[in-house]
């Protein structure tokens, strides 16, 4: 069965930049469609990046050029690199999981992701 967990999350100053895992165990990301989630205290779940199973990569107008999602399929490893961190930036960050079979078009419904992690605090802040 598919697991997923994330790691990674922190304390950062503005400017700043972290770099958030999500190791998938059971399955091969080969199978699966990987995304990066966040939610702030009193807002809605959203989506930041997504990664597909042949490796195509989309992004909120929110996060793009400032994010970027990558992978490392031998070791079932999505990473997301975030760069230039705003305190707006400050949530819990998810890692989910879909099967591979969604069109890339589906990438940001998020009833899709069946899989789901714990999430990972992060904190932009001085």
């Amino acid at each position: 069965q598919s697991e997923v967990e994330e790691s990674g999350g922190g304390l950062v100053q503005p400017g700043g930049s972290l770099t958030l895992s999500c190791a998938i165990s059971g399955e091969r990301l080969i199978y699966r469609h990987i995304a990066w989630f966040r939610q702030a205290p009193g807002k809605e779940r959203e989506i930041l990046s997504y990664i597909s199973n042949s490796a195509r990569t989309q992004y909120a107008d929110s996060v793009k050029g400032r994010f970027t999602i990558s992978r490392d399929a031998a070791k079932s490893i999505v990473y997301l690199q975030m760069n230039d961190l705003k305190p707006e930036d400050t949530a819990v960050y998810f890692c989910a999981s879909k099967p591979g079979y969604w069109a890339d078009s589906h990438w940001s419904v998020i009833k899709d992701y069946d899989k789901w992690g714990r999430g990972t605090q992060v904190t932009v802040s001085s």
